[in-house]
């Protein structure tokens, strides 16, 4: 040591002994501080090495190659290295015993029954019920109650010592009764509509997703998901379970609900992990589930989270604000009550100079003093007041019910009552969100299409280039997709709306297939509520680049420059074009259409991927009206809520003439009401809304975004009723 450290040889003779030590302590550390370094550098670079992971026996032996402990550390990792030491997300398929195609294979159902032993179903544990004692002891919580208990126990005491067993006991009991019957009815109530919601919440968490399996596209509850499944999500899903990306397009995931993080997370074959209980905020993709069940993010913080207490509803407030009230001005006259009985003794007793001989007559007296000044308390105290309410309550409840409206809590029907205002979504609520074409601008030419020899007729009408562009935009622009199902049934899957103009393009007699592999997609712009259109910019076979849009019909038409007339040519799209098709779009929207409108350009200057879209230049194919009839008994139900006082307001982000028109179908629209849109309500003062506010019958984009704005909507309303 003194060798290599000669500059030390001169000083170490000066020290003591002791100080040498400290010294080569010290060296020692930095030494070995120094090689773990180097260790866990070198590992850090050098990646997962095959040892650091060994499958499980009972893994192997049933098949697969990787365990569900080490695909949940994958995700919830977020850990790129693993992925790659398993072989990318195609690895991790193989290992899986899965296809990223053809999806999982479940002909073999011994294999099936080993994939659920080994990796769990995607079911997540739920707390045990509340058993009906539970209930009996919140209905014991109220106040009333409570006073009215204290009351019975001191009557059964005051009326045994004063009556007898027999006699004494009336009152006491009387209370007692009545008290149970209000417990007992208030459990029973919230226990049977507990029950009911338990069941409702099941059905509600069933919810059916599009995956991929033995190579066909089919519907399947989520609960019946397992590792391996190929998922295809698109915009609004939720996350079903921890997976991985396979493929899609311009995917951003909202992971607020997880992390709280606002700004949405883009996953791609970069960062492919994608969490449960996430959602789809933007784009289109397929993922292979990973993790299920409690093994998921979603699950495991379901498992650390506990049901919090019930806040008292208003009317227990008042009802126990009046309690308190009566009690205390009760007990205040039985106190003065009793004093007053007890003082006339004692000066009875002064009087007659018996003052200080006291005799049992004298004490039973003053017993029955206290048993009057209990009855001013009993009295006092309203014990018929909770029963009346709950009966009410729960006759509302049952015939809520009656009416197919499940109420959770009993005195949730007492909110009900004060409700003012209904605001009702409009698709899907108030129509029967089963969409079809019904009317077509296509070329310039309006012609009515709401059957399928129609659509067909329509076909001779038009130039062959004009229904090959349109066929094209149709399948290959699209969210939905034609897929032959396990019976060998064709089947359309996606909204309703693209469903609609699917089946339209097959009714002109296209083939899904046939167009989707005549082209190479290269960009796909999924459809969200901001840009209110969808696009895609593809290659076709014969070379150069074709971008496909659709959407509302106002802003796809104001980014096209050019239109396809009658003959099939491609002409300027000048002012009396314009206003043809601005008309017809009227013309739909009038008759409670939703129209969309469709348009293509030739990227002759070439496209990069990472470019957006353009937003103009665009050649307009046509307009198609599409239909979503009115849900029978909307009508009557809205003419009864305004019989009771209740308005009716509908909200939606769809066309205002076609807003307008449904919500006139639906009884909504009235003579004096008002339609307006988000920006017009936005630019209104403060006495201007004052004024507007209670006749606003169908809102637009003001209460799509509810954020913002729902608070100025509301605190307007409480304005106005101040103010009366």
């Amino acid at each position: 040591m003194l060798f290599w450290f000669p500059k030390l040889r001169f000083s170490l003779s000066k020290v003591s002994f002791f100080g040498f030590e400290i010294i080569m302590l010290f060296f020692f550390l930095i030494i070995k501080f120094y090689s773990l370094f180097l260790s866990a550098n070198n590992r850090m670079f050098a990646g997962v090495s095959p040892s650091d992971y060994n499958v499980p026996a009972e893994v192997k032996a049933a098949g697969f190659d990787i365990c569900a402990d080490e695909l949940g550390s994958i995700v919830e990792g977020h850990d790129v290295k693993k992925i790659k030491f398993h072989g990318g997300v195609t690895g991790v398929s193989e290992k899986l015993c899965t296809s990223i195609v053809d999806g999982l294979t479940t002909t073999d159902s011994d294999l099936l029954n080993r994939r659920q032993e080994i990796y769990g179903i995607n079911k997540f544990a739920e707390s045990q019920p509340r058993s009906f004692w539970i209930f009996v002891w919140e209905a014991l919580q109220d106040m009333t109650l409570m006073i009215l208990g204290v009351c019975a126990f001191v009557s059964l005491i005051v009326g045994i010592a004063t009556e007898g067993w027999l006699e004494g006991t009336h009152d006491g009991l009387g209370i007692v009764a009545s008290i149970l019957l209000v417990v007992f009815v208030t459990a029973i109530s919230d226990y049977r509509q507990s029950l009911q919601f338990r069941d409702l919440d099941t059905e509600k968490k069933k919810i059916i997703i599009q995956v991929t399996r033995n190579g066909f596209r089919q519907k399947l509850s989520i609960y019946d998901l397992l590792p391996g499944d190929i998922v295809h999500l698109a915009i609004g899903d939720q996350v079903p379970a921890d997976g991985l990306f396979v493929s899609g397009f311009s995917v951003l995931i909202d992971e607020s609900s997880l992390t709280g993080e606002s700004e949405p997370v883009m996953v791609n074959s970069e960062n492919p992990f994608m969490l449960s209980g996430t959602k789809v905020q933007d784009g289109s993709c397929k993922m292979m589930v990973a993790t299920v069940g409690m093994r998921t993010q979603w699950g495991k913080l379901m498992a650390t989270l506990s049901e919090g207490g019930d806040d008292e509803t208003p009317l227990q407030v008042k009802l126990n604000g009046v309690a308190t009230i009566i009690g205390k001005i009760g007990l205040f006259f039985a106190v003065v009550t009793f004093a007053v009985l007890v003082q006339g003794l004692f000066s009875h007793k002064w009087q007659a100079g018996t003052y200080f001989r006291w005799s049992g007559d004298d004490a039973l007296e003053i017993l029955e003093y206290f048993a009057i000044a209990v009855t001013i308390v009993v009295v006092a105290v309203p014990e018929g007041l909770p029963l009346a309410v709950t009966l009410s309550l729960a006759f509302a409840m049952k015939k809520m019910m009656n009416d197919k409206a499940l109420v959770r809590h009993l005195a949730a029907c007492e909110t009900m009552g004060s409700a003012t205002t209904i605001c009702s979504d409009k698709t899907g609520t108030l129509t029967t969100n089963h969409m079809t074409v019904v009317k077509s601008c296509i070329c310039m030419e309006v012609k009515v299409v709401d059957q399928p020899t129609k659509a067909a007729s329509l076909v001779s009408e038009m130039p062959v280039s004009a229904v090959k562009l349109l066929l094209q935009s149709i399948f290959n622009n699209t969210g939905g997709e034609v897929v032959v199902n396990k019976d060998g049934k064709r089947e359309i899957l996606g909204t309703p709306t693209e469903t609609a103009l699917l089946e339209f393009a097959l009714s002109l007699g296209g083939d899904f297939q046939a167009e989707r592999q005549a082209v190479k997609l290269v960009k796909v712009e999924p459809f969200n509520s901001t840009k209110k259109r969808m696009g895609v910019v593809m290659e076709l076979h014969e070379g150069g680049l074709r971008a496909h849009t659709k959407g509302a019909s106002e802003i796809v038409l104001a980014a096209c420059d050019k239109v396809i007339n009658s003959n099939g040519d491609i002409v300027p799209l000048d002012e009396e074009s314009t206003n043809l098709l601005k008309d017809t779009i009227d013309q739909f929207a009038n008759e409670a259409l939703r129209t969309l409108c469709i348009a293509y350009m030739e990227l002759e200057g070439g496209f990069s991927p990472e470019n957006p879209m353009p937003v103009s230049g665009y050649t307009c194919i046509g307009i198609v009206g599409i239909k979503d009839p009115v849900r029978p008994g909307v009508k009557e139900s809205v003419a009864v809520c305004r019989s009771a006082g209740i308005t009716v307001r509908m909200v939606t982000g769809d066309n205002i003439n076609t807003a307008k028109a449904i919500a006139r179908e639906c009884g909504i629209l009235t003579d004096d009401g008002i339609a307006i849109e988000g920006p017009d309500f936005r630019e209104k003062s403060l006495e201007e809304l004052l004024q507007l506010v209670p006749k606003i019958q169908v809102s637009f984009h003001f209460l799509v975004y509810r954020i913002s704005n729902c608070k100025k909507f509301i605190g307007n309303e409480k304005s106005l009723s101040h103010q009366d």
